[in-house]
């Protein structure tokens, strides 16, 4: 995993003197430095991404889909190295990156299929002798901005399928994960025999190089994941230079607990839904409503669940919660819980906060209108909340501006789909956890969780465009 950039099919130093130190998060050492990218060099990716898109074009498919089956091959023949990075970099526990690198490889599986599928149609005409076609092509080149919490997936979630689809892309990853989001997915592709330039990755800083990222001229579509203040941001500034912004943002989801759950699967997978890798995921459960007739029994068993998770080094096996990606995370989180406390929000467990290694935390007696519950909690905070009746919980899980993910637990499975279906979420999910994925299915959110919707079928509508040709094989009689 070098600490260059990779443009133009080469493997250089960024052109500015800024530098920018990639740091383990767990104890601080330096993993990494790169010098960053300048505008300068931005522009020489997605100049290379846009010639080395035209030999692409004349790749057959076939070859295609061989470029991502070696793909595929790399990843497994490196996992023990990639699941290492996942660790020093990100702070992942050993299971999380394993779970990572799995989602990763089936990304990459169903990308290896997107070359087969760029099919067209033939659609009738009122006019005699008219015959309408319809082609699918790749939208040019994609510019993804990847997260830091699962980089390899989230980046790889944008590449792959913009790739597969036709198009040339430019990457840039988070500075907190330049490595595992970045330079290893070029890593990757370069040792598959992708075209030299198709894909680029320009590690820089947002200061450094300002809107630029967004506003040039080359890309037409930006395919952004990250919270949803930054991502109002860069839809503002994509629209205002006619691209299309994809947007994958923030969550704040619920997971219900109707009085009929199963109380022992409910807690396992509140608990999975809150507490995996530190929280730091958009669709974990913030909010755990939970029906008043179950509440102290659950909550019984969820504090004691939370209060057993492990913390501390990720490199240990035993460890369940590692640290927060920055001081700064822990920091921000650790105020909102204070706030929350100020606010009236009662600690039923008041986890230890030891630099970026932030406790579990739950919190109950919270009302809608205060900070914990309304924001994003991108740690191992939960908010344990009663209600009455199914109307009381729809009112609580919708009032929140996002609405990315969802669950609910009930024995009765129908009556857990009508009540799904009034949840105001892109997904969710009947006795199961909020944090799922599937590379067939759509995902995407609603109101301030984004924009769009990816995988299968879905990431291959936002990576291509359609084009209309007709063809007049008779006379056509004009009037005049």
């Amino acid at each position: 995993m070098r600490s260059m950039q990779f443009i133009a099919g080469e493997w250089r130093t960024g052109s500015m003197d800024k530098v920018l130190v990639d740091r383990n998060p767990f104890d601080g050492s330096t993993i990494a430095e790169f010098n960053c990218a300048s505008v300068e060099d931005l522009d020489e990716a997605y100049q290379a991404a846009k010639r080395a898109k035209s030999v692409w074009d004349g790749v057959n498919p076939y070859a295609k889909r061989a470029v991502f089956e070696r793909a595929v091959r790399y990843v497994e023949d490196h996992t023990a190295e990639i699941v290492e990075i996942i660790i020093d970099e990100l702070g992942g526990t050993r299971l999380k990156a394993y779970f990572e690198i799995g989602l990763v490889l089936d990304m990459l599986k169903e990308a290896a299929t997107f070359p087969l599928r760029m099919e067209g149609r033939i659609l009738p005409s009122p006019i005699d002798d008219k015959e309408n076609r319809v082609y699918r092509e790749p939208v040019g080149v994609v510019g993804v901005i990847s997260p830091f919490n699962f980089p390899f997936f989230l980046g790889m979630k944008s590449v792959a399928p913009a790739l597969g689809a036709g198009n040339g892309v430019v990457l840039k990853p988070h500075e907190d994960t330049p490595i595992v989001g970045g330079t290893l997915i070029g890593e990757i592709f370069e040792a598959a025999g992708l075209p030299s330039g198709l894909l680029n990755v320009v590690i820089t800083e947002i200061p450094a190089i300002g809107d630029a990222f967004v506003e040039h001229p080359v890309p037409r579509v930006i395919s952004f994941t990250g919270s949803a203040a930054v991502g109002r941001h860069v839809a503002e500034v994509a629209v205002r230079n006619f691209k299309k912004p994809l947007l994958e943002l923030g969550g704040n989801s619920a997971l219900i607990v109707l009085p009929d759950a199963d109380l022992d699967l409910a807690v396992d997978a509140a608990v999975f839904s809150r507490f995996t890798h530190q929280g730091q995921i958009c669709m974990a459960a913030n909010r755990v409503l939970v029906h008043r007739d179950v509440f102290d029994e659950f909550a019984e068993r969820f504090v004691a669940k939370a209060a057993s998770l492990t913390v501390g080094d990720p490199r240990d096996e035993a460890t369940i919660v590692g640290p927060l990606i920055n001081q700064r995370q822990a920091d921000n989180l650790a105020a909102l819980v204070e706030q929350g406390i100020d606010d009236g929000a009662r600690p039923l467990l008041r986890g230890e906060v030891n630099g970026t290694l932030f406790h579990p935390t739950v919190l109950t007696d919270v009302t809608t209108d205060m900070s914990v519950m309304q924001e994003e909690l991108f740690g191992p905070v939960a908010c344990l909340v009663p209600f009455d009746t199914e109307d009381e919980a729809v009112h609580i899980a919708n009032d929140t501006r996002f609405g990315l993910s969802g669950a609910i637990h009930t024995r009765d499975l129908d009556h857990g789909v009508e009540l799904a279906k009034r949840i105001h979420t892109g997904m969710i999910h009947v006795n199961d956890a909020t944090i799922h994925d599937e590379t067939i299915v759509p995902f995407g959110g609603e109101k301030q969780s984004g924009l769009g919707r990816l995988n299968g079928d879905w990431s291959l509508e936002e990576f291509t465009t359609l084009k209309w040709i007709s063809v007049n094989r008779g006379r056509r009689q004009f009037p005049y």
